[in-house]
This record gives structure tokens, sequence and C-alpha cells, in this order.
């Protein structure tokens, strides 16, 4: 790996480890509506991420088109606040196991989903880490109970990762990562806004307590602030098809915070899941090559060396006789 690589994995690997944090935060936030939850993290990221944009601060929107616009607004909308919504909903009548497998074959989609867009068959390496990686995060997870409604909010989880993670490449090179963050967790806090007041009229936002109150801040300083933007500065450098593979990162981390809060166990099957994820993130994003090459190195040296020894022989013997 060269420098700008590596340092996209370690942006993109920490991005994954924060979000899978998030959801022993989001433990607590059981209580609390959940369109206003959202609202607020989205809206005090937004906030907190608007004196971080430099010199040009917001002038590029300027230069979007309708098209743009739109993805903008299914990013938050698909990848952000519905991507929560069918979490939530998947889980009233599944385990939480089941959209978390279902989330966790991500890395597959995109790996077969990003080159079919430009025109290029998927990448054998990148697919075979995808598959490890969701077989990892099946091995964290397990399985539990659902039913076909489950299945199909979980079906919308998937989608609204893989949205999250393919949508907004388009639109990155010309805002950044800082203002492509500020944007969409501005348009997600409105729809969020706007969900609330749909489903839930004059209850949809209250005063959080003191612990929801720090849950919510960690979600909209570290998860969203921190998180979003080390994910599309990790994505510029690596390309979405690769960093999409650390989203195996997001249960190996769920499961290894969970004890802290009471909610879970790390035992062997999340052990050994984590080692196949970490595997799948090797293969897929090319950390074993660089490995394999250099210890091919020395063998094909000692080839070169042994098959000029030989020609070199085979001419002494050639000038002697």
């Amino acid at each position: 790996m060269n420098a700008t690589t590596t340092r996209g994995t370690l942006l993109v690997a920490l991005a994954c480890v924060l979000v899978g944090g998030s959801f022993t935060a989001n433990s607590v936030l059981g209580d609390y509506p959940y369109a206003g939850g959202q609202f607020l993290r989205y809206g005090l990221a937004c906030l907190l991420l608007l004196p971080l944009l430099g010199g040009r601060g917001t002038a590029p929107l300027r230069l979007l088109g309708a098209r743009q616009w739109t993805r903008l607004a299914l990013v938050a909308a698909v990848g952000m606040v519905g991507f929560n919504l069918a979490v939530l909903a998947a889980e009233r009548t599944a385990e939480p196991a089941v959209p978390g497998v279902l989330v966790g074959c991500a890395p597959v989609v995109v790996a077969v989903l990003v080159p079919l867009q430009e025109g290029r068959r998927p990448r054998r390496r990148v697919l075979y880490g995808a598959s490890l990686v969701a077989l990892g995060a099946f091995a964290v997870q397990g399985w539990g109970r659902t039913d076909a409604a489950g299945i199909a909010y979980s079906a919308g989880a998937l989608a609204g990762e893989v949205g999250f993670a393919v949508l907004a490449v388009p639109v990155l090179r010309p805002l950044g990562p800082r203002l492509l963050s500020a944007t969409v967790c501005g348009i997600a806090a409105v729809e969020s806004a706007a969900a609330g007041l749909i489903a839930d009229g004059r209850d949809w936002l209250r005063l959080p307590d003191a612990t929801e109150a720090t849950a919510l801040g960690w979600q909209a300083v570290v998860v969203t602030v921190v998180g979003f933007v080390c994910w599309y500065m990790g994505v510029q450098r690596i390309g979405a098809e690769r960093a999409t593979l650390f989203s195996g990162l997001i249960p190996v981390a769920a499961a290894a915070t969970a004890p802290l809060v009471g909610t879970g166990s790390y035992g062997s099957a999340q052990a050994v899941g984590s080692a196949l994820v970490a595997a799948g993130v090797a293969l897929g994003s090319g950390a074993l090559g660089p490995l394999a090459a250099r210890r091919a190195a020395p063998a094909a040296a000692l080839r070169r060396s042994g098959g000029q020894d030989g020609r070199a022989g085979r001419w002494r013997r050639a000038a002697s006789g």
C-alpha cells in the first residue's frame, strides 16, 4: 500500500468502528422519540461541521444542479434517516441480529454494483474479501427469530447502507468530505423533523434526560462529525468499493462494546467472526497483496539466479567441449 491508500484505509476503519460503537449508544435511547433523536443528532452535527468548512465555505453548493441535489437528498433519506427507520422497524418483529446480518452483506452488493456502474467486471479479490466479511458479520451476530416483515425491513436497511456508500460518490469531489457531511446532515435533520411531525405529531421531540443527552451528543459529535468526515475522506482515497469492506467492522465494534453497558457478551463466535472480517478486509483491500509479493520476490530471484547459473554452466561445458 502507498501512503494515500494506507491513510484512506485507516480513516474508513476508524469511521466504521465509531459507527459500531453507536449501536451501544442506541441501547439507551429506546424510550426517546426516534425522529426527534435523529433531528437533534444530525442538526447538531451540521452546526458543528459548518465552522470546519474552511475558506470556500458553502460556495460549491451553488454550482450543484438538480440531479446532484436529488442525490444528496437520497443520501440523507435512504442512507441515514431511512436506514435507521428500517432497522427500527425490522426489530419490531425480528431479533436485532437479522437486520445486522443483512446489512453485513453490503460489501458484497457494493463489490458487484460499483463495477457494473463503471462498465467493468467485479474484482475477484474484492468480491472474495467481501464474502468473507459478510460471513464474519454473520458469525459475530448469529441469526434470530424473524418473519416476512422483519426480512423486508432488514433488506431495506441493506439498501440504505449501500445507498450511503454509493449515492454520495459523484458529489464527493465537488463538495469535499466536510461540506458533503454538513450538507447531508442538514438535509437529514429536516427530513427527520418532517417524519416526526407526520408520525408522532407534537410528541416528536422532547428534552432528553442526562443519559439520553450524553448518548445523542456522542452520536452527533463522535459518530457523525468525526465518523462521516473520516468515511468520506477515506472513500476519496480508496473508493467506495474497497471502503465498504470495512463496514464489517461495525458489528465487530458493536459486539466488543456491548459488554461495557451490559447489553451483550463477547465470546468465541464473536472472536471467530472478527477474525473472518479481518481476513476479508485484508484480502479485499489489497493488504495481503504486498505481503505475498514480498514473500514471492526472494523465490523469484532465486529462480532467476538458478536459471542464469544453469545457462552459464551449459555455456562453459559447450566451450570446453
